[in-house]
């Protein structure tokens, strides 16, 4: 079965829609590398239409301008992407396919496939809510930026069950930025305050 990453900016304060405003001034070589092993080895990209919509109205051309960033720009348009939406526009990029039906059944068909390893899922903030509450999401992974955001969309909505995760990987960079990647775990335990009331500080 392919693994489900996702792969997202976000702020303190849990702001996961980018403002290039607190964005692109902590961008430097190690998120760039960072963001390279985030799409290394990827084979399906995953994207919500409104993630797609930006993608689709900035790399292509970038890829045509042919500067810096026209590699990666190339890079996502020869990679295959399946779009969540359910408008029937023309999605007017090449190696795009609409997902079908639902979307939790249509990922569990898309982690079946024979070639397909791993999918990721660029921002797309509803996708990535949806794939945590149907157990889909295998990796979690956020470059956190030292800034409070302070309006934006929040990457987790109120509503239950609580989600806890296990950190597998952390790295702190000289912005401040730091990257950590996470896996669905589980509490390490059902401990209540007269549990660890022998653990409280002395005074």
């Amino acid at each position: 079965m392919a693994t489900v990453v996702s792969t997202l900016f976000i702020s303190l304060d849990g702001v996961a829609e980018i403002d290039p405003a607190w964005h692109f001034p902590y961008f430097d070589d190690h998120m760039s590398r960072a963001v390279d092993d985030d799409y290394a080895g990827t084979d399906v990209l995953l994207i919500g239409r409104v993630t797609y919509d930006s993608f689709a109205g900035a790399w292509p051309e970038r890829e045509e301008a042919g500067e810096e960033d026209a590699a990666f720009a190339k890079r996502l348009g020869n990679m295959r992407k399946v779009v969540v939406t359910r408008s029937d526009h023309d999605l007017g990029w090449r190696h795009v396919e609409r997902l079908d039906g639902d979307l939790a059944a249509a990922v569990e068909a898309l982690k079946s496939e024979d070639g397909v390893n791993k999918i990721l899922v660029p921002g797309s903030l509803s996708v990535v809510r949806q794939l945590l509450a149907a157990g889909l999401l295998d990796e979690l992974r956020l470059l956190v930026h030292p800034v409070a955001a302070r309006h934006g969309e929040r990457l987790f909505d109120e509503g239950e069950p609580i989600y806890p995760l296990t950190l597998l990987a952390s790295e702190a960079f000289p912005t401040g930025v730091v990257r950590l990647v996470y896996a669905p775990g589980e509490l390490p335990n059902q401990a209540s305050y007269d549990d660890v009331r022998c653990q409280v500080p002395a005074g």
